[in-house]
């Protein structure tokens, strides 16, 4: 823990949280009620350090400016805003201090609600990492060739893993991906980035690799494209043809799902003995034993019709008054061996670890509707509450109370369980969020407001709800955007702010349903487990 000086209206202490599974818990400031119109507060700051902070005025305007030890401005973060705004910035040298100037008489709160220092900004590390690709580098620089090489991985398997060199006892792993006889490139797609990685190339050999430093807790899928096309074009077109190629990787000793017509439509896994368990998975897919029954449900609100699957396992009845009622966005692809909730929930339910619940998987029309609908569209959140919950009782006799219901969803599904749960808290009392995508806002929001959730948390007052956000340790921004983990956490710390329930959950993972289902499990007995 490290002092951070701000001196003459406030004095906090601030927790590094980067990489700690549930986060630091942040100690803030408090309340601040003078009348100054101008006050400083000095930093204590390491070069590099990524810093985050919120500045509440109330109704009065204020600017926030970096500013070095001559009291010279050195950046404007806030500009003239009123009420709660969220800043960020990263130390360099010369900045001495925070700057508030109010445009009025009252007082505000100035809080650093994260600093992230520069050792731990870089939760993967890559370059030339491995033992065995720095012996097999000096093998091809004498003249030797790979053959031996290639038996061993063979039989191996990939990635290839092993102990951090230097760290014995490490709870961080080297992970090398490999790929043999590309002529021009090899990108990885799904690996412990967010970036299409490019491999490199082991001198003039056949050997291309990439290595990484992970967690001993890593769980991911990925694929490789060998010899993407290189053409002239926007980053979608270029995007566009590597997906094109994309296949699982065939020295990859655990391809996903095994039945797959091809490897195109495969992916590899990684599971590290590390890995968390994923509960009701543990002994893999199995044929559900409960009843599926599968509908179409017309929206009149949205003016489009959509699949529906009720999914209730045995011995449940679904209008117990003590029943959990879970809605799952992109409902079909947690129906199937790649994601088997219906196998998790007959688990889950049969050994008592959940009290009985029932299941709605809830379809898209189209995937441009699930662009317009999921990304907190108020419509959506209508629709949902209004018209599929009175559908469910018509229907199937299904009796929902708002705290024995969550609405559950990836990616733009998680925000979309956040942002009903908090439009209709007097029918869904829980929201249950795997990597949401909580960087997203709407076209019309103004630059220095980027996460749109957060906000309206913060201008809104606390409601009934409970939260259980995950998101993966790999889902960090880039470019100077704010990444699906820093949202996440983010949104974490405004809603504790704000009085909520909510429990958090990083994961050594990617944006990634195989770490999704396991996410879903965990946070469903995080809601509701006995």
């Amino acid at each position: 823990m490290k002092r951070l000086r701000l001196v003459g209206m406030v004095m906090m202490l601030l927790n590094a949280c980067a990489g700690v599974p549930d986060g630091s818990p942040l100690v803030l400031d408090v309340p601040v009620s003078g009348t100054e119109r101008s006050a400083v507060h000095p930093l204590d700051l390491d070069d590099g350090d990524y810093v985050e902070g919120v500045l509440d005025s109330g109704t009065d305007a204020a600017e926030l400016r970096l500013i070095d030890r001559e009291g010279r401005p050195i950046r404007l973060l806030l500009n003239g805003t009123a009420g709660r705004e969220v800043f960020r910035f990263v130390a360099g040298p010369g900045m001495a201090a925070l700057r508030v100037t109010l445009r009025g008489d009252g007082g505000y709160r100035l809080a650093l609600t994260r600093r992230i220092a520069v050792a731990d900004q870089h939760p993967v590390l890559q370059g030339h990492l491995s033992p065995t690709i720095a012996a097999l580098a000096e093998t091809v620089r004498h003249g030797g060739g790979t053959d031996a090489f290639w038996q061993d991985i063979a039989r191996r398997g990939t990635p290839l893993v092993e102990p951090l060199t230097g760290a014995p006892g490490s709870d961080r792993v080297t992970m090398t991906f490999l790929a043999r006889g590309a002529r021009h490139n090899v990108r990885l797609l799904g690996g412990p980035t967010s970036n299409h990685e490019t491999l490199d190339r082991l001198g003039g050999s056949d050997v291309w690799y990439k290595s990484f430093v992970v967690p001993a807790s890593t769980r991911l899928s990925y694929q490789i494209a060998p010899d993407v096309p290189d053409f002239p074009g926007t980053c979608r077109e270029c995007r566009m043809a590597i997906l094109a190629r994309l296949q699982a990787d065939p020295l990859n000793h655990n391809p996903w799902p095994v039945a797959a017509p091809d490897p195109y439509n495969q992916v590899s896994l990684v599971e590290l003995p590390g890995a968390p368990p994923q509960p009701g998975l543990e002994g893999g897919w199995a044929e559900p034993a409960g009843r599926l029954v599968l509908e179409r449900f017309a929206s009149r609100i949205l003016g489009n019709t959509r699949d529906v699957a009720v999914y209730v396992p045995p011995g449940v009845d679904p209008a117990g008054k003590d029943a959990v009622l879970l809605l799952l966005f992109d409902g079909p692809d947690y129906l199937d061996r790649r994601a088997p909730v219906p196998t998790m929930l007959d688990r889950l339910t049969g050994d008592g670890r959940l009290p009985p619940t029932v299941a709605v998987f809830i379809a898209n029309p189209s995937a441009a509707a699930r662009e317009r609908e999921l990304p907190a569209n108020p419509a959506f959140a209508a629709m949902l509450a209004d018209e599929l919950l009175p559908w469910l009782n018509e229907r199937m006799g299904i009796h929902s109370r708002p705290d024995r219901t969550v609405l559950a969803g990836s990616s733009y599904g998680g925000l979309a369980a956040v942002s009903a749960a908090l439009a209709h808290p007097d029918r869904f009392g829980s929201a249950l969020s795997m990597s949401g995508s909580f960087w997203w806002h709407p076209p019309e929001a103004p630059p220095d407001r980027p996460e749109h959730m957060a906000g309206l948390v913060a201008s809104s007052e606390r409601r009934p709800v409970r939260f259980f956000l995950s998101a993966g340790l790999f889902e960090t921004g880039g470019d100077g955007d704010i990444g699906i983990l820093e949202s996440s956490r983010h949104l974490r710390d405004v809603l504790e702010a704000k009085g909520y329930e909510v429990t958090h959950r990083d994961y050594a993972a990617g944006h990634d349903l195989f770490a999704w289902r396991g996410a879903l499990g965990d946070g469903l007995l995080t809601l509701f487990g006995r």
